[in-house]
C-alpha cells in the first residue's frame, strides 16, 4: 500500500471516530460509539507499526503530504500536511499505541459510566490532535496541535464536571499551560521575523547563516538562535511539565485513570522532548539554550523524584515519576544526545502506561481506593496486574546486566541518557558531568519509590479488611438504585469509576465476603501487551535509536553538530557504567528493608512529620509559594480593578454618580406632572406672574 495513503489513514481515523462517537453517540448508542473508535485507533495503530517497519526494514525515505493550504497572510505561509522522518514514525507508533490499548482499556473500566460516547469521542479527539502535531512540517500546524492537546486534555482532566476538584484541576492545567504557550508562541514570531517562514524545511537550512545573528533590546545584545530556542522551550516547559510550570499535572489526576495513562504518560507530555528534538537544527546553534535545557530537566528529575519517594496516591506516585522521567529525556537533549532522549521516550510510553493502568487495575479491585496505605497484600488477589506492574516496576528502575546488556526497557534508554552525560562533561561541557550526578542520584530514588509502590501495593499484610470494601460495594448500589444517572453521582462522590464486579466475572459483594478481584480481560489484555514492550522494546531497538545503526535509522531527522560525539563509540571509566545500577539496587534493597523486613517502619517515619518529610511531601511548597504570589496577586489585582476602578471610579462617577443625580432631578420633576388641570393653570399663573413681576422691575431699572 502507497504510504503516503497510509499516513493519511493514520491521521484522520481518529478524527473520523471523533466526530462519529461525539455527533452521533447518542442515537447509535454506546457500544457502537465505542466499537468504532477504538476499532479506528486499532486501525490507525496497526498501520503506524507497518510505516513503522517499513522506516526501519523497508527502506522508506522521508516525504511530506501537503493536503491543504491552511493560513496564507503575506509571506506567512503554512500549510496543512504530513511528514514523515524519523521522528515522526517514531511518535506514530507511541501514540496510535498507546490510544489504542488506552480505548480498548476503557471498554472495563469505564463500564458503569453513563457518558461513555463522550468520552471516547474525547479520547479519540486527543488522538487526532496529537497526531496533527508530531505530522507537522511548520510552525502553525505544530501550534494547531500543540493548542488541540491541550483542549483535549482540558476536557478530559475535567471529565466528571460534577467534581470540584476536578474542574480545577482541568483548570489549573489549562491556565498553566496557557504560560507556556506564550513563550513557545514568541519562540514561533521570533522565528519568522528573523527567518521569513514557519516552514521547517526552509528554516533548518537558514540556521547556520543566522547563528551569530544579535537582537538588540534596552541596550544589550541577545544571540537570537539561543533567545528563539529558549522561549519555545518555555512552551515545552509548561506541556512537558517541567520543574516551575509543573504544577498542573499531579492534579491531572483528577480524570480517569486511562486520561492519566494517554495524557499524562505517553504522549501529550511527551510533546515538549518531541518538539526539543524536532528542533534540533536550531538548538545546536543555541549553546545557552541548551544548557537552559539541562538545568530546567534535572532540576525537575530531582524534584519530582524527591516529591514521589513520600507521596501515598498511588497515581500521585506515578504522576511525579512521569516528571521525573520526563526531566531525564530533556536532559539528553540538553547535551546534544538527542537520540537518547527520543529512546527514552519511546521505552517510557510502554513502562509508563502500564504502571498507570496497572494502579487503574488496583483501584478497580479496591472500590475506588487510591491511597496505598489502604492496600497490602494483592498479589494473590491479582496475580496478573501484580505480574505486569512487578514488569514495569523492573523497567522504569533500570534493572540490566552492563557489559552483558541484558535487561528491561528502561536499562537501555536511562543508562545511555547518563553515560552521554559522563561523555558531553568528558568533551569539556559542566553541565554534562551536572547532568551525569543528578541523573545517578535520581536512579536510585527512582527505584525507591517505585519499589515502595510495588511492596506497599502487593506485598506485606493486608491493610483493608472485607467490611471496607462491602461499604463500597453497598454504596455503590445505593446510587444505582436511586439516581439515573449513576455517572455524576459517582463524580460527586469517588475519584474513580468502578465497574460493577460481578458484572464482569470478579467476586462481588453478592456472593460471600467482598474481596479485591482480577479486572476484566478489556483491561487485563492491554496490559500484556504493553508489558511485553516494556521488557523488550529496549533490547530490540537500542541499536536502532542510539547504537550502531543510528544514523541509517534516523536519516537526518536529528541534527547533530561536528564537534558532538556524545553518542560516539567509547570507553568510560567503568564505574559510570556501573553506577546506575549500583544505585538502583541500593533503592530496592532500601525500599525491602523499610517495607517488608521492618513493615510498618515507613509509616513510623511518617508520623515523625520532620522537617525533610514535610518538605517534600508538601511538594516543596511550590502551590503555597504560587498561590501567594500569583493567586492571590491576582485576585487583589482584579479587586482593585473591580471595587476601586469599577465599583468607586466608574459607577461612582456614573451608575452612582451623575447619572444618579439626573435621575432623581428626573423623578422629581416627574411628580409635577399630576394630570390634573387647575394645577397646570395654577403654574400657568405663576408664570404670568413671574414675567408681569421681570417686565415691571426692568421698567423701573
Amino acid at each position: 500500500m502507497d504510504p503516503k495513503l497510509l499516513v493519511t489513514i493514520i491521521l484522520y481515523g481518529p478524527l473520523l471516530g471523533a466526530l462519529t462517537a461525539g455527533l452521533f453517540g447518542r442515537r447509535i448508542g454506546d457500544v457502537a460509539s465505542m466499537a468504532v473508535t477504538t476499532a479506528l485507533l486499532f486501525v490507525s495503530a496497526a498501520l503506524s507499526w507497518i510505516v513503522f517497519a517499513k522506516w526501519t526494514w523497508g527502506g522508506l525515505e522521508p516525504f511530506t503530504l501537503t493536503y491543504a493550504p491552511f493560513i496564507q497572510v503575506g509571506n506567512f505561509i503554512s500549510n496543512w500536511s504530513f511528514r514523515l522522518d524519523g521522528l515522526s514514525a517514531v511518535m506514530l507508533v507511541v501514540v496510535t499505541t498507546v490510544s489504542s490499548l488506552v480505548h480498548l482499556y476503557s471498554w472495563g473500566y469505564m463500564a458503569e459510566d453513563g457518558s461513555k460516547p463522550r468520552f471516547f469521542a474525547y479520547l479519540s479527539l486527543f488522538t487526532f490532535a496529537m497526531l496533527s502535531l508530531i505530522s507537522a512540517a511548520d510552525f502553525m500546524q505544530l501550534f494547531f496541535g500543540w493548542e488541540g492537546v491541550g483542549l483535549a486534555s482540558y476536557l478530559l482532566i475535567g471529565f466528571w464536571h460534577h467534581k470540584a476538584t476536578a474542574n480545577a484541576a482541568a483548570i489549573k492545567a489549562f491556565v498553566v499551560n496557557r504560560v507556556g504557550d506564550f513563550g513557545f508562541a514568541l519562540g514561533i514570531m521570533t522565528v519568522f521575523w528573523s527567518m521569513g517562514s514557519i516552514q521547517f524545511a526552509q528554516i533548518f537550512p537558514q540556521v547556520a547563516a543566522h547563528a551569530n545573528q544579535t537582537w538588540m533590546f534596552a541596550g544589550h545584545g541577545f544571540r537570537l538562535m539561543d533567545l528563539a530556542c529558549t522561549l519555545l522551550f518555555v512552551g515545552a516547559m509548561g506541556k512537558s511539565a517541567q520543574f516551575f510550570l509543573h504544577t498542573w499535572l499531579p492534579d491531572a489526576m483528577e480524570g480517569p485513570t486511562p486520561v492519566s495513562a494517554l495524557i499524562h504518560a505517553a504522549t501529550m507530555v511527551t510533546a515538549g522532548v518531541y518538539m526539543v528534538c524536532l528542533l534540533s537544527p536550531m538548538f545546536e546553534y543555541a549553546p545557552f539554550a541548551k544548557h537552559v535545557v539541562v538545568v530546567i530537566g534535572a532540576l525537575t528529575a530531582l524534584f519530582a523524584a524527591t516529591v514521589g519517594l513520600v507521596q501515598n496516591d498511588i497515581k500521585r506516585v506515578i504522576a511525579y515519576s512521569t516528571c521525573s522521567q520526563l526531566g531525564y529525556m530533556f536532559m539528553a537533549a540538553g547535551v546534544g544526545a538527542y537520540q537518547a532522549g527520543m529512546f527514552h521516550l519511546f521505552t517510557h510510553a510502554f513502562f509508563k502506561a502500564l504502571l498507570f493502568l496497572g494502579a487503574g487495575s488496583v483501584i478497580h479491585a479496591m472500590a475506588h481506593e487510591q491511597d496505598m496505605r489502604r492496600y497490602g497484600g494483592l498479589a494473590k488477589y491479582l496475580p496478573v496486574t501484580f505480574a505486569v506492574m512487578t514488569i514495569g516496576t523492573v523497567a522504569i528502575t533500570g534493572l540490566g546486566i552492563p557489559g552483558v546488556e541484558l535487561g528491561f526497557a528502561g536499562f537501555y534508554s536511562k543508562d545511555s541518557i547518563i553515560h552521554a552525560s559522563w561523555a558531553a562533561g568528558a568533551a569539556g561541557d559542566p553541565m554534562g558531568y551536572f547532568a551525569f550526578v543528578i541523573g545517578v542520584l535520581v536512579a536510585g530514588l527512582t527505584a525507591f519509590y517505585s519499589w515502595r509502590l510495588a511492596f506497599f501495593t502487593f506485598n506485606g499484610h493486608a491493610r483493608w479488611t472485607s467490611e471496607d470494601l462491602e461499604h463500597h460495594w453497598h454504596n455503590r448500589d445505593h446510587d444505582h438504585a436511586h439516581d439515573d444517572h449513576a455517572s455524576d453521582a459517582q463524580a460527586e462522590t469517588h475519584d474513580e469509576p468502578l465497574a460493577h464486579a460481578s458484572a464482569h466475572g470478579g467476586q462481588g459483594h453478592s456472593h460471600g465476603p467482598a474481596l479485591p478481584h482480577e479486572s476484566p480481560w478489556s483491561m487485563r489484555l492491554p496490559l500484556i501487551l504493553l508489558a511485553i514492550g516494556a521488557a523488550a522494546a529496549g533490547y530490540f531497538f537500542v541499536e536502532k535509536f542510539v547504537g550502531a545503526e543510528q544514523h541509517e535509522f534516523w536519516r537526518g531527522a536529528i541534527f547533530t553538530a561536528a564537534n558532538n560525539h556524545v553518542l560516539a563509540e567509547g570507553s568510560p571509566p567503568a564505574w559510570t557504567v556501573w553506577a546506575p545500577l549500583v544505585v538502583s539496587i541500593a533503592g530496592l534493597l532500601g525500599a525491602y528493608y523499610v517495607y517488608i523486613m521492618r513493615e510498618g517502619l515507613g509509616a513510623r517515619l511518617a508520623a515523625n512529620r520532620g522537617p525533610v518529610y514535610l518538605f517534600f511531601y508538601n511538594k516543596w511548597f511550590f502551590d503555597e509559594l504560587y498561590d501567594a504570589t500569583f493567586v492571590r496577586a491576582a485576585k487583589w489585582l482584579g479587586d482593585l480593578f473591580w471595587k476601586g476602578g469599577d465599583q468607586r471610579l466608574i459607577d461612582g462617577l456614573g451608575p452612582d454618580g451623575v447619572s444618579a443625580v439626573s435621575y432623581q432631578v428626573g423623578k422629581g420633576a416627574g411628580r409635577l406632572q399630576t394630570g390634573f388641570l387647575y394645577h397646570y393653570a395654577f403654574v400657568m399663573l405663576l408664570g404670568v406672574a413671574a414675567v408681569l413681576s421681570y417686565a415691571l422691575w426692568a421698567w423701573n431699572a
